[in-house]
């Protein structure tokens, strides 16, 4: 009850903020419904960000969570970006393209953001996440001064640890199931690949702040065996990608109703991060890659947005971003309104 009142909440439920597919309308749906809606503005900028908080805020007096990337900016490493380039040229031609000449960053870091502080500082929402790792003490001061509860995304105890003593308000206990780019603080090390359950579980035993868990909870029994384990609310972002509110497009949509569905796989191919997608095309040209073949984060992912456009220009969908966790087959098609409240009968 502790977390709920201090995310103004009234169920143990929140939606993942899912950049480019976490919409305005399925956060403010959400909301409206008495769970946490979340968007995702790590792929914008401060001047998108605003504009999709005045989305979400137009919809719903209810408070939402607005997530970030706390990556290290990348480091170029031009050998290894256009040996990767040349890896995908194959692919780009049977689509009739090109690759790009070159790759660029094509998100920033909250870590450097200067304008995305301000944003946040001066529209205040009511919560703010954190994924990929934390920004620094003097951000996370600035916004805790401001009112905004922090959640830190974390994979293991001891970035638990960190972001406790860093500031965060609650942990999201990311587990291995879980669809999207893997939390990890540092993505070139060794990843323990801690399930949701131990992972809710070590960290509500051994940390003092409320708990979070993520990754596989596709409905309310899921989430209710998580209560048990010691969360304070569930997570669930695969479970809300089939909502007509959701930005998936079309062939996200029928990849996620298909046989694809029971087999994610873990691949850095599609942005240079460990991310757990459904089994298409993109994922196959990673089989077998070495991580050090593939660019850094974003860098690498100004190539797979490339390759999913082309793709896209001649109505091929298998090279998208797909991303699903292993509840994936559990998903169902309903309004989000709909969906929370079924999820919350469940619970019961």
């Amino acid at each position: 009850m502790r977390l709920l009142e201090t995310l103004g909440i009234d169920l143990p439920i929140i939606q993942a903020p899912m950049a480019g597919v976490s919409s305005p309308a399925l956060a403010a749906a959400v909301a409206d419904a008495g769970a946490l809606g979340s968007i995702g503005v790590g792929a914008t900028d401060a001047g998108g960000a605003r504009r999709m908080i005045a989305a979400v805020r137009e919809r719903t007096r209810r408070s939402f969570n607005v997530n970030v990337f706390c990556h290290q900016p990348a480091k170029a490493d031009r050998l290894v970006e256009a040996a990767w380039l040349e890896h995908l040229r194959p692919h780009f031609e049977r689509l009739g393209a090109k690759p790009p000449s070159a790759l660029k960053e094509i998100y920033r870091s909250f870590v450097e953001d200067e304008a995305m502080l301000a944003a946040f500082l001066a529209d205040k929402p009511r919560v703010v996440s954190f994924h990929f790792g934390l920004p620094s003490a003097e951000r996370m001061r600035a916004l805790r001064y401001a009112g905004i509860v922090l959640l830190a995304s974390v994979t293991s105890l001891d970035e638990g640890r960190a972001a406790v003593d860093a500031g965060a308000h609650a942990l999201v206990a990311q587990g291995y199931e879980a669809g999207g780019h893997r939390g990890v603080f540092d993505a070139d090390a060794k990843d323990d690949c801690i399930g949701t359950i131990a992972l809710t579980r070590l960290l509500a035993r051994r940390l003092e702040v409320p708990v979070i868990a993520a990754g596989g909870i596709m409905d309310g029994a899921g989430i209710a065996a998580a209560l048990r384990l010691g969360a304070s609310a569930a997570q669930l972002g695969t479970a809300f990608i089939a909502c007509p509110e959701s930005d998936a497009d079309p062939g996200y949509r029928q990849a996620l109703a298909s046989d694809a569905a029971y087999h994610t796989v873990m691949t850095r191919a599609v942005s240079g991060r460990p991310a757990r997608c459904l089994s298409n095309r993109f994922t196959v040209l990673g089989e077998g890659v070495a991580a050090h073949l593939i660019p850094a984060y974003p860098l690498a992912y100004d190539a797979g947005k490339a390759l999913n456009a082309a793709a896209k220009a001649v109505h091929e969908s298998g090279y998208g971003a797909q991303w699903a966790g292993q509840g994936a087959p559990l998903c169902r098609t309903l309004p989000a309104a709909e969906l929370v409240a079924a999820l919350a009968e469940e619970c019961r």
